[in-house]
C-alpha cells in the first residue's frame, strides 16, 4: 500500500496486491510508486486504462483502475484481457467490499487486510475469475466469519495451544526422546510447572 504525499490529494491511496514471494519488497515499492504516479496524473475525464509502466511490463500489460472517493483500485492485466470486463470485475469487488464493510473506507482496507484478501480470492484466483455473484461472495465471507468465531478466531490460537500443552496428562515427564539417530535430553522443567 502506498499513501500519497501529494498535498493536493492527501488521502488518496493506491492498493495493489502483489505476490510477495515473487518480487523483493524494494521492487514492489517501486511498482506501487510508479503505478501511483501513472494513475494519479490522469484527469478524471480520461479513460480508466493505460499501458503498464516500465517496471510493470510496458505494452505487454495494462493498468485498469477505478476511482471511488479517496480510493483507487488498480488491476494489472495482460494486454489480451478485456478492459470493460476488468472494470466490471473491479465494480463487483468494490460493491462486495461495500456490502461486507458497510460503506468501505481506507481504514477497513488497512485494518482488515486479511478479509480484503479473502474477498479478492473469492473473486479471482490464479488469474482466473471464479465468482462475480456478489451474494455468493458475501455468503462465503459470512461462512468464513462464522467458522472463525466458532474456532475462537486466529487471535485465540496461541492461548488454545498453551492450554492444550498444559492439559496433557503424562504420568511422568520424559527425560530422553529418541527419534531414529536423534537423541534429545529434556531438561528438568519442574520449576515451571
Amino acid at each position: 500500500m502506498y499513501k500519497s504525499s501529494n498535498s493536493t490529494c492527501p488521502s488518496t491511496f493506491v492498493i495493489i496486491f502483489l505476490i510477495k514471494d515473487i518480487l523483493p519488497e524494494e521492487i514492489q515499492q517501486q511498482i506501487v510508486r510508479e503505478t501511483f504516479h501513472l494513475v494519479l496524473k490522469r484527469d478524471d475525464n480520461i479513460c480508466n486504462f493505460l499501458e503498464g509502466g516500465s517496471l510493470i511490463g510496458g505494452s505487454d500489460y495494462k493498468l485498469i483502475y477505478r476511482h471511488y472517493a479517496t480510493l483507487y483500485f488498480v488491476f494489472c492485466v495482460d494486454s489480451s484481457e478485456s478492459e470493460l470486463g476488468i472494470l466490471d470485475l473491479i465494480q463487483v469487488f468494490v460493491e462486495t467490499l461495500d456490502k461486507c464493510f458497510e460503506n468501505v473506507c481506507e481504514l477497513d482496507l488497512i485494518f482488515h487486510m486479511d478479509k480484503v484478501h479473502y474477498i479478492l480470492q473469492e473473486v479471482v484466483m490464479g488469474g482466473m475469475v471464479l465468482e462475480t455473484n456478489m451474494n455468493e461472495i458475501v455468503a462465503q465471507m459470512e461462512a468464513q466469519n462464522r467458522l472463525e468465531k466458532s474456532e475462537g478466531g486466529l487471535s485465540a490460537a496461541p492461548a488454545r495451544a498453551v492450554s492444550a500443552v498444559k492439559n496433557i496428562n503424562l504420568p511422568e515427564i520424559p527425560r530422553n526422546i529418541n527419534i531414529g539417530d536423534l537423541n534429545i535430553k529434556v531438561p528438568n522443567l519442574s520449576q515451571f510447572v
